[in-house]
């Protein structure tokens, strides 16, 4: 039988571990969020909001597939034989484009081409990844399979640690609403 007496030990023991997950998530969720908030791609997502784009929807206009058309063949010339990972149209905004992601033949992520939609001039070639390495240090994922995993074991060690929290407050609680009767907040806070 699991007693309030083993709660505690277990509950004192495993938070020195957990501490440490709690420092690493809470520090790694604050960058995620500061640049998720502060970042380039939120600045653009603000400023596009209220943009209405062009391009309608149309099955006999053939204006996208030539925008397309026009962005892989630039991109073919910047790097010829590439695969390609996948294609983004952004075609609302100055300038609108199109952003062709490109593998390595052996596997993974390699260049991000930014191609002008209307023009198909090559307006910036970048280094990508499929996840930003912050995101992917917050995750685990870092650290290949095994972080995820050990992500996983953390998170529900957290979840344990929060419930056997909450009963031996709940435990505790009652104790000391049968010793005496606060009032106001200090019935909860004692």
């Amino acid at each position: 039988m699991i007693t309030i007496k083993s709660l505690r030990l277990w509950h004192r023991w495993v938070s020195w571990v957990a501490a440490i997950f709690i420092l690493w998530a809470a520090a790694t969720g604050v960058l995620v969020a500061f640049t998720e908030f502060f970042g380039a791609e939120e600045t653009e997502r603000e400023r596009l909001r209220d943009v209405v784009s062009d391009v309608r929807l149309n099955a006999s206009d053939t204006t996208t597939a030539a925008v397309l058309t026009r962005a892989l063949r630039t991109a073919e010339a910047s790097a010829s034989g590439a695969p390609v990972d996948k294609v983004e149209l952004k075609l609302k905004g100055d300038p609108p484009t199109v952003s062709v992601f490109l593998g390595k033949p052996t596997g993974g992520e390699d260049k991000l081409l930014r191609i002008h939609a209307l023009t198909g001039a090559l307006l910036a070639t970048e280094d990508y990844a499929d996840k930003p390495f912050l995101y992917r240090l917050h995750s685990g994922e870092a650290f290949g399979d095994g972080g995820l995993v050990v992500a996983m074991l953390w998170g529900l060690a957290l979840v344990a640690m929060t419930m056997t929290g909450g009963l031996m407050y709940l435990h505790m609680y009652r104790k000391h609403q049968t010793a005496q009767q606060p009032s106001g907040l200090r019935k909860f806070f004692w």
